[in-house]
């Protein structure tokens, strides 16, 4: 007796929106670090301290930069930082470590090709612990293309759109 595989028989095609998390580790950055006392921003000082700092660290990871004080730091302060980590080719943003992982991750279901799913029943598989906001973002970049999209599992989806 052989085994039927009826989820295989609808022709569903599924996307799991885990396969585009990125690898890049994400590591945090507080320029309060670089400050006097962490409060406040010393031209002089602050210059020396970012050229002391081991930039080197962060050579090909993402980098979320904040500052964890209500200290006023001026723009140009964030500019001397960007530069350096352009020199060890970092990815980074002001923001939290969360919110640039999210970023990471929907630049590159935005990059995906999903040309190959064109006219095909479609489902992207549900996961608990990612962002609606990915989810949204997909539902965009698939509706025009797919014949049906659909959310959850294979066996058992919601249909969202029929094209």
């Amino acid at each position: 007796m052989d085994f039927i595989n009826k989820v295989e028989l609808t022709g569903i095609k599924t996307v799991d929106l885990l396969d585009f998390k990125p690898t890049t580790p994400v590591v945090a950055l507080d320029i309060a670090d670089f400050l006097h006392l962490g409060l406040m921003l010393k031209e002089k000082e602050f210059k020396e301290a970012v050229e002391r700092f081991h930039w080197s660290t962060f050579t090909d990871q993402a980098v979320a930069v904040f500052c964890s004080t209500e200290a006023i730091v001026p723009t140009w302060a964030f500019m001397s930082i960007a530069v350096k980590l352009l020199e060890v080719h970092a990815q980074f943003d002001y923001c939290t470590v969360e919110a640039l992982e999210l970023s990471l991750w929907k630049r590159e279901v935005e990059r995906a090709d999903f040309a190959g799913l064109a006219g095909e029943k479609v489902v992207v598989r549900a996961h608990q612990a990612i962002d609606p906001s990915l989810y949204m973002l997909v539902s965009a970049r698939l509706n025009g293309i797919v014949k049906t999209l659909m959310f959850g599992e294979a066996g058992l989806p919601k249909v969202i759109s029929k094209n």
